[in-house]
């Protein structure tokens, strides 16, 4: 875990002037030795103490270990050395976060969004710092082992990371026009390669789940509020009372990232904006927002499988939220998007199932 951050999150390490040091911290690293990674990195900053690419992967490596105030050593003083090195920067913001120091922690995000606003691993960190506790994808598992659903939906799979959640014999189906599965999927579940607006009009969605209705589904499909509100109202046709629709990216991390516009790698789009729709037109629901990171996780129970309210109102919705501007948001944000605590104990008792 701790390499695939160096390496995969903040960069490599290039350093022509202390490379072979760095370089067999890495291998250390790579077998698990930490501490002798430090006593590498230790003595090349004997030797060297001006080195900022050992201070910053000794500090790294303390971080990792449990050791933050030690690490804060070492990353001040590298900060002190490059103050714009976005590894540092990085750095000191996660280490900032374990101390409790979340002003600080998200004054060093800001920063470091500043200095290199492509780093996907700044957004994740932002985010973990503003909502924390366990992620949507943990999430989704727990609800997953807690229903225990005949049948599951989902829509927009990508490489199929969480419809592998669903074990036999949960009766699982992924849409996505465009899905990259990792491996042939497993006999639960079966994939249609076609976007869900096809799908809903040429599939009878009870009749490709066994005459069974949707029992959970998951829409994290295209980023725009339109194409979820779409989904919404046609999976809701296909539940029961007692269906929870699962909508992610519902609690936006700022305006930037809730473009409709996709300017970074993370992007959360405007899905915010179902949110308000659904609690101004359909109060009948159950409407909740999971604060998990990175950008929240709509649950939606109490549905009404004849309410044909949406589809037929939606040239009006459409019109009506796309105009609504983010700015809506700036004045209780949590309120607006009936922001609920990420604590398991708290979130299973909205997922009362009577069947």
């Amino acid at each position: 875990m701790l390499l695939r951050v160096l390496k995969d999150l903040i960069g490599g390490w290039n350093s022509p002037k202390e490379g072979d040091s760095i370089r067999l911290a890495y291998e250390y690293l790579n077998r698990s030795h930490n501490e002798k990674a430090i006593e590498i990195l230790s003595a090349l900053l004997k030797r060297k103490p001006d080195c900022v690419d050992g201070l910053i992967l000794r500090g790294t490596v303390k971080r990792a270990m449990g050791r933050p105030l030690e690490a804060l050593v070492d990353l001040k003083r590298a900060a002190a050395l490059a103050p714009n090195d976005h590894r540092c920067l990085y750095e000191l913001a996660a280490v900032s976060y374990l101390l409790g120091d979340i002003r600080l922690a998200l004054e060093y995000c800001e920063r470091l969004r500043r200095v290199a606003p492509e780093l996907n691993a700044i957004y994740m960190l932002q985010s973990q710092i503003q909502l924390r506790g366990e992620d949507y994808f943990q999430i989704l598992g727990r609800v997953l082992d807690f229903i225990k659903p005949r049948t599951y939906v989902e829509i927009g799979i990508e490489q199929g990371n969480s419809i592998r959640l669903v074990k036999p014999p949960t009766l699982a189906i992924g849409i996505d026009p465009n899905p990259q599965l990792t491996g042939p999927p497993p006999e639960n579940f079966r994939v249609f390669a076609e976007t869900s607006d096809a799908f809903f009009a040429g599939h009878d969605l009870h009749t490709e789940l066994g005459g069974l209705p949707v029992d959970l589904a998951f829409i994290d499909g295209m980023h725009h509020f339109e194409f979820a509100l779409r989904d919404f109202a046609n999976l809701e046709r296909s539940g029961t009372r007692d269906s929870t629709i699962l909508i992610h990216d519902c609690y936006p991390l700022d305006r930037e990232t809730a473009d409709r516009d996709q300017h970074h790698v993370f992007w959360s789009g405007d899905i915010w904006r179902l949110i308000v729709l659904l609690k101004k037109y359909r109060p009948d629901l159950s409407i909740q927002t999971i604060g998990t990171p990175p950008t929240g996780l709509g649950l939606v129970r109490n549905l009404d499988p004849g309410s044909s309210y949406l589809l037929e109102h939606y040239d009006r919705l459409y019109d009506e939220f796309l105009s609504l501007d983010y700015s809506y948001l700036d004045e209780d944000k949590a309120g607006k998007l009936n922001l609920f605590p990420n604590e398991w104990e708290k979130i299973s008792t909205l997922l009362k199932v009577t069947r």
